[in-house]
């Protein structure tokens, strides 16, 4: 069984960065967390999650097809907080559902670097499952 604590964060493929940075930044009063523009990604703190904006013409972008519109996706995925983050049941789990899963890989959620599984739903859309992170003397494995 996975217990999902909270949404962790939602990554949405964007257009227009700057204009975007403003809404979430200024509007509704997420401010900048991480930027990592050689990935184009840019991390907006949203209470205890992220809001991750990528733009659809930088690395993480372009992977993601069409721009936003009729024939194009905005939302890239969105990743749950599992607690607790066993890898080897969770993957147990996802397999006897038929559920295809990668082995676990670092990534950076809202509580900072920690594993993360990718699936797909059936209709396509990316769940991220999303472990605690990693203890400070810790490296990924």
């Amino acid at each position: 069984m996975i217990c999902i604590r909270e949404l962790d964060h939602i990554v949405l493929r964007v257009i227009d960065l700057d204009r975007m940075i403003r809404f979430y930044g200024d509007v509704l009063g997420c401010p900048i967390e991480r930027r990592q523009d050689e990935l184009g990604l840019v991390q907006l703190r949203a209470g205890s999650a992220l809001v991750d904006l990528v733009p659809v013409h930088g690395k993480l972008g372009r992977m993601g097809g069409a721009p936003p519109g009729k024939e194009g996706r905005n939302v890239d995925h969105f990743c749950f907080r599992v607690e607790p983050f066993d890898e080897a049941a969770i993957r147990a789990h996802l397999d006897r559902f038929g559920v295809p899963s990668e082995p676990a890989e670092p990534r950076y959620g809202a509580e900072g670097e920690g594993p993360s599984i990718y699936i797909t739903d059936p209709e396509g859309n990316t769940v991220e499952l999303k472990g605690g992170p990693y203890p400070p003397a810790e490296k990924a494995q």
